[in-house]
């Protein structure tokens, strides 16, 4: 599976290494995600989702299914 936040549609990101002699060499900035189990109380099961810390920090503050609902209508929820 790539590595793609399930919530906030983060993914890989490309740049360059730039060395003190102002060499440049392609690279890749990943984005910082976690596997991480959330009950869903609506329907009362666990699901799984793979998402970045920046997410688990938004679905503490604002709750599983306000997020959830948000990422169904930006079109990144992938479950």
């Amino acid at each position: 599976m790539a590595r793609v936040c399930e919530i906030t549609g983060k993914r890989v990101q490309t740049g360059n290494n730039v060395s003190h002699a102002n060499n440049k060499t392609r690279r890749k900035f990943y984005p910082n995600l976690q596997k991480k189990r959330f009950y869903l109380a609506e329907e009362g099961r666990w699901i799984t989702l793979k998402v970045s810390t920046s997410a688990i920090r938004t679905i503490n503050k604002n709750g599983l299914a306000a997020v959830l609902k948000k990422a169904r209508q930006n079109g990144n929820i992938l479950v």
